[in-house]
């Protein structure tokens, strides 16, 4: 298979006034390009203008936070190792503590369909919450098994657990879960992205893996799933396996970009099972992805996550925005 390998250029450029520490997560704004959310260990939330590439706003939990998102282009929520909620008016520059959980929160999504707040915690549970007072709507328990990943497009909303569980709900109707799988992949679960329409959902794994997933149940429509290896190198004749950390979906092409532990992104034809491109390797491995909601600007955030691999000197901290083409995304 020919992979078109693609160097740095001028499509490709730096945030300046980086995170102190490790990048948890990078989100963009709904129905923008223009402004990224950053979640880091340095206990900081930034809001950056990338195209003017500044930092427009900063705030901070005590501890160091572990996802955030946008409801709109002037409101964030964030969480982490403090087991607190926090909403941030970035126009009147306020926050409101929403409410905690038992244990770190690691993931939060803002669930436009039901206009609520939904935050997984090493807790065990899922909660909802009003999306703009100090209320908790309801708390679903996600097998008692630290909540590791969640995803959310529309009314679909996908769980992945500590235990290699998949919990799949309908945030219209929490009172009970839709479907309870165990992953298809035999590691533990880094990353789950839904499909922007719908029908399935993409995971990762820490051993190098990705499996396509199908919500129908209809045996058909389940012949269809299936997994593959990436994000490894082989060095001198032995070939080393790196997590996959992040997944990103170009909502106008349905095709997928990973990032991984072994410093490459790498953007998939999920449908017809190919590669697209990968990118240049980057400094460090690769914590988070994301799309702009058109498509055309892919936030990449490189710090160093695995531990026992930890390169002296630590690598920066940084962010980089893509301005991705047509031949970087689209099936060809």
């Amino acid at each position: 298979m020919t992979v078109t390998r693609v160097a740095e250029s001028r499509t490709e450029f730096k945030l300046k006034s980086l995170p102190e520490d490790a990048i948890s997560s990078v989100k963009f704004a709904p129905k923008s390009n223009q402004f990224l959310l950053v979640s880091s260990w340095d206990c900081s939330v930034r809001l950056y203008d990338v195209s003017a590439n500044i930092e427009r706003h900063k705030y901070n939990h005590e501890l160091p936070v572990l996802d955030v998102c946008f409801r709109d282009v002037v409101h964030s929520y964030s969480g982490g190792l403090d087991q607190t909620l926090k909403m941030y008016d970035l126009n009147a520059t306020t926050e409101t503590v929403l409410g905690d959980h038992k244990g770190a929160i690691r993931c939060v999504e803002f669930a436009a369909e039901v206009n609520a707040v939904l935050t997984g915690s090493w807790d065990g549970t899922v909660k909802m919450w009003d999306s703009r007072v100090p209320n908790c709507v309801g708390t679903y328990n996600q097998g008692n098994e630290r909540v590791y990943t969640m995803s959310i497009v529309g009314e679909k909303f996908v769980v992945g657990t500590s235990g290699r569980k998949i919990f799949v709900w309908d945030v219209r109707n929490m009172g009970h879960v839709n479907q309870r799988r165990e992953s298809s992949l035999k590691y533990q679960t880094r990353c789950i992205r839904v499909f922007p329409n719908k029908q399935g959902y993409v995971l990762s794994s820490i051993e190098g893996r990705v499996a396509v997933e199908y919500l129908d149940s209809n045996p058909e429509v389940q012949k269809k799933k299936y997994a593959f290896k990436c994000h490894r190198i082989k060095e001198s004749g032995v070939e080393k396996i790196y997590p996959v950390n992040a997944i990103s979906f170009h909502s106008v092409y349905n095709t997928f970009a990973t990032g991984g532990s072994d410093g490459y992104v790498n953007i998939w034809d999920g449908f017809n099972k190919k590669r697209l491109c990968q990118f240049h390797r980057y400094n460090t491995a690769v914590s988070s992805l994301s799309f702009s909601h058109d498509g055309s600007a892919l936030a990449i955030a490189c710090s160093q996550l695995d531990e026992t691999e930890a390169e002296d000197p630590k690598p920066d901290d940084t962010i980089y925005i893509r301005y991705v083409t047509d031949q970087e995304t689209k099936p060809k």
